[in-house]
């Protein structure tokens, strides 16, 4: 690992992606992920799922990371698209306090607009609410229809909040909002697919156009179609196109780690000179290998 650089992908849905994703990621040098709570496709129809959904986020999917060589965290939070449907959010509401504090918890995320309605305003507000009181990072996502208007209204609902811009991400950024959300002080971050909203090749001139300051690439890897390897891939074209290997850092490993880092729960140590992967471990009885003679590597990324 001394020579191969690292990447974090701080927007990747692992609860959507299988074993082979994991193996491909670690070997494509991907050492941190952070999977923000979003919905599952379909609408969620008790407090339940949500209360397991969020366990798992802080239970079994951290372990099935680590029997790859990952480190994973999550953003705990009600999604906008779900925000609409107001019994069941009042309740989701009430469970954040039970997760927010958890070991892997990062941020408040991701939340924010999906249609602009009046109930997802009024759950992305109490959200804020609690990240400001909490001390906690936010992770925002800006609404896929009439986004320039939809990200400027969540900056603007930040601020009047009274949250730093520089502890609120905002995510889903494209060529039309970049320019406004680091004006105000906010960290900009892409996700990338492989033919829709970003593409890596976009991504190159923006970071050739504004830099790396406070700019971040993810992956926002789920159930669709969307590549769990966006990060390093753009990583690869960005060099191949002239990119400085600093701003590469930067925009595919730094700036996420110094912006979801800042509570101390991530830490750089956590996948520097911690071990390696020991696959002889067990989560509740239950392993990920099926039969497989367990891994044990005890390197460690120097």
């Amino acid at each position: 690992m001394k020579d191969k650089m690292m990447f974090i992908d701080p927007h990747v849905h692992m609860t959507s992606r299988t074993t082979d994703d994991y193996e491909a990621m670690a070997a494509a040098g991907v050492v941190a992920i952070i999977e923000p709570s979003f919905w599952l496709g379909q609408p969620r129809t008790q407090v339940g799922s949500f209360q397991d959904y969020f366990s798992s986020l802080v239970g079994w999917e951290p372990f099935r990371a680590s029997q790859f060589g990952i480190k994973h965290y999550c953003t705990i939070g009600l999604n906008s698209k779900e925000a609409n449907n107001e019994a069941l959010a009042e309740q989701v509401i009430e469970l954040l306090p039970l997760y927010v504090h958890k070991e892997n918890v990062v941020a408040i995320g991701e939340i924010g607009y999906d249609d602009q309605t009046a109930a997802e305003d009024k759950y992305f507000r109490m959200q804020l609410d609690l990240a400001k009181e909490l001390g906690m990072t936010v992770q925002i996502h800006t609404p896929h229809r009439d986004k320039k208007a939809g990200t400027i209204k969540s900056m603007e609902v930040c601020l009047e909040h009274g949250l730093d811009p520089s502890n609120v991400i905002i995510d889903h950024n494209n060529e039309e909002t970049v320019k406004e959300v680091l004006d105000r002080g906010f960290i900009a971050a892409f996700t990338i697919y492989p033919k829709t909203k970003m593409g890596n090749e976009r991504m190159v001139e923006v970071v050739r156009q504004y830099g790396s300051t406070n700019i971040i690439v993810d992956s926002s890897a789920d159930w669709g179609v969307s590549d769990a390897l966006a990060v390093p891939k753009t990583a690869g074209l960005m060099l191949r196109s002239g990119i400085t290997k600093e701003d590469v850092v930067k925009t595919c490993y730094q700036n996420a780690l110094d912006a979801f880092g800042k509570n101390g729960k991530m830490k750089e140590s956590h996948w520097l000179g911690e071990g390696g992967v020991d696959q002889s471990q067990l989560f509740n009885d239950n392993s990920v290998l099926r039969g497989q003679a367990p891994k044990i590597d005890n390197d460690k990324i120097v």
